[in-house]
């Protein structure tokens, strides 16, 4: 949905299923063990208007960051794994 910077920026997946905004996600620095996901912005049934300006603040604070939008048949698995710190 969006290309950043080749070498920088912070990366924001935003997940859907059959069409329909669930969740967002975002790749954060942990101090202790590298990086994890954390949910962001708006949550399961925003709308794409909601969801746009939610990316535009986010771009005039980080104008390098990607968005990518991943179509997933079951996102609450999805969300559960990748955010899992276990």
């Amino acid at each position: 949905m969006r290309k950043g910077d080749d070498q920088r920026g912070s990366l924001i997946l935003l997940i859907a299923s059959r069409g329909q905004h669930f969740a967002c996600l975002e790749r954060l620095l942990d101090l202790g063990e590298g990086y994890r996901w954390e949910q962001v912005g708006p949550g399961e049934s925003a709308g794409s208007m909601e969801i746009a300006d939610f990316l535009a603040r986010r771009a005039r604070f980080d104008e390098d960051f990607w968005a990518i939008e991943l179509d997933i048949a079951d996102p609450e698995r999805f969300i559960a794994e990748t955010t899992s710190t276990g």
